[in-house]
């Protein structure tokens, strides 16, 4: 039986990996796909501390190389289910293991538009991320897609990089808060258009981002040139196989205190999961830290 399985190895995943493994824990990490989640198709990270710039790739392999050089343990496998009990179960498609602890960490995944070239675009033009890509198109005309809270914040972000930026909004209006959609409305370099969605990706003759065509209630087309666009249509967490738990909202993710701690005992969640502000590679490390110390105070208590 093992100390601690953590579900997910993406920042959060991999730093209570190494925090559970230095701290003489019996822990495996299991992931379905590779290690370093969004990180891994992020082609530049330039906000993670010690590092000016570095391949998303690079970081993962990093990580997860730290973590194998410890000794942590890696099931490639999938998750089914999670039995609660005082000694948890791990359902995976082909075996089942027991453990005293779990941390989930699987992440969340942005909701895409389903159009043709996304993700030929992705991260070569096609973003998910003001904060992480935003300073590449500094001086150049960029697109966000939607009007919520998420949409109007990064836009007005993006409004002081970019020469301009065009808002493409479905509704009528932007939902985001009055305070957020105030300010964006104020910058001078940012164009709405309401009622209209993204109805094509618009490429170069080398397969680059040209632009986007979008169609409005009337039905009339504009093509609008870009270098980079911003999805903001939401986040789909990854939660599916933890429905039964009870510990979700209604938008799937996972609640927990300040101590990563689910409302079940022995069972933590981290990263982009969780219920919590900012999504962040700095912020899943320090939620998996924080998770794998708390699961040490659980485990002493254990019998």
């Amino acid at each position: 039986m093992y100390d601690l399985i953590i579900i997910g190895a993406g920042p959060a995943g991999i730093t209570a990996g190494i925090y559970a493994k230095r701290a003489n824990l019996k822990v495996a990490v299991i992931e379905r796909g590779a290690p370093g989640g969004q990180m891994v198709n992020t082609s530049e990270i330039e906000n993670y501390p010690g590092y000016e710039k570095l391949a998303g790739g690079d970081l993962s392999l990093a990580m997860f190389n730290h973590g194998m050089g410890l000794g942590v343990e890696y099931i490639f496998d999938e998750v089914k289910m999670i039995i609660h009990d005082h000694v948890k179960e791990i359902v995976l498609n082909n075996a089942t293991i027991k453990t005293k602890a779990v941390i989930i960490a699987t992440g969340a995944n942005p909701r895409k538009l389903g159009l043709k070239h996304e993700d030929a675009l992705s991260s070569r033009g096609i973003s998910w991320c003001a904060i992480c890509d935003g300073p590449i198109y500094k001086g150049e005309d960029v697109v966000v897609v939607g009007g919520g809270n998420s949409a109007v914040e990064e836009a007005t972000y993006l409004a002081t990089l970019a020469k301009s930026v065009t808002v493409v909004q479905n509704l009528d209006s932007l939902t985001a808060d009055a305070k957020a959609t105030e300010l964006l409305l104020k910058k001078e370099n940012v164009k709405i258009h309401y009622n209209s969605v993204v109805k094509e990706f618009l490429i170069n003759e080398d397969e680059t981002l040209k632009g986007v065509k979008i169609v409005n209630n009337d039905n009339i087309e504009t093509n609008i040139p870009a270098n980079g666009v911003f999805e903001y249509i939401g986040f789909k967490p990854s939660t599916e196989a933890f429905v039964d738990l009870g510990i979700l909202n209604k938008q799937g993710y996972i609640e927990t205190d300040e101590f990563m701690g689910t409302k079940l005992a022995g069972i933590y969640a981290a990263g982009d999961v969780r219920v919590k502000q900012i999504r962040q590679v700095v912020t899943a490390t320090s939620d998996g830290a924080i998770a794998a110390q708390n699961v040490l105070k659980y485990l002493e208590t254990w019998e």
